[in-house]
Order: C-alpha cells, then structure tokens, then sequence
C-alpha cells in the first residue's frame, strides 16, 4: 500500500500506539521518520489542506519550547511563517499523521486514524 503513510516519531507513544494499530489492522504503511527525513514545504502545506485545517497553527504542538521561544502564538503571525517555523523545528509537527488516497488523519487518538481508510 504504497499510498499509505504514517509520519511517525518513534519516541512518541500515541505515534507507536497509532502505527500498531494499522499493522493490526493488516495495514503496512510507508513509514516516514520525519525528524530524521523532513518533510519538503509543499508536503506540509498539502497535509494541512488535506487535514481540511484552515491555518497552519492547528497542526503545531503548542507546547513546544520552539513554538514558545518563536512567540509562534502570535496572531499577527503569516501562515508562510508559521510552515516555515515547523520546517525548521518539526518538533512543532502535530504527530502522527497518516496520510491515505489524499486524506489524512491525525491519530490522536490513534483510533482516529481508522476513519481516512
């Protein structure tokens, strides 16, 4: 199922916990590390489109010392930078997401996931 993909964080539980959930569902998704292979600017914005996000923020964890430190709360703040910003510090990523024929999902809770396949 080449179309199927999992930005996944290993360190992450709901990544791993979401990740198991496809495998035992019979699912064997393109596994993409995305800290360790960032993703390009275009995939983010297609992901946040595909997400059916208005802004850029929904999908940034905003607990992250970066989004503090960048003052990434900021209203005034351009979509352009906030997608620039999780390029930078993908930390700042919302995970996991999986991606599936043009849809995606975030799997928080992992179950979510189940409603793109």
């Amino acid at each position: 199922m080449s179309d199927l993909s999992i930005l996944h964080n290993p360190r992450c539980s709901k990544s791993r916990q979401t990740l198991q959930l496809l495998h035992d569902k019979g699912y064997e998704p393109h596994i993409i590390e995305y800290l360790k292979t960032p993703i390009r600017e275009d995939e983010l914005t297609q992901i946040i489109y595909q997400l059916g996000f208005s802004s850029a923020r929904q999908l940034m964890r905003k607990g992250e010392d970066a989004y503090k430190e960048q003052n990434l709360a900021d209203p005034s703040l351009s979509e352009d930078l906030l997608i620039t910003a999780m390029l930078n510090h993908p930390k700042l990523i919302e995970r996991p997401i999986v991606r599936y024929k043009g849809k995606a999902a975030i799997g928080r809770p992992p179950e979510s996931v189940l409603d793109i396949l």
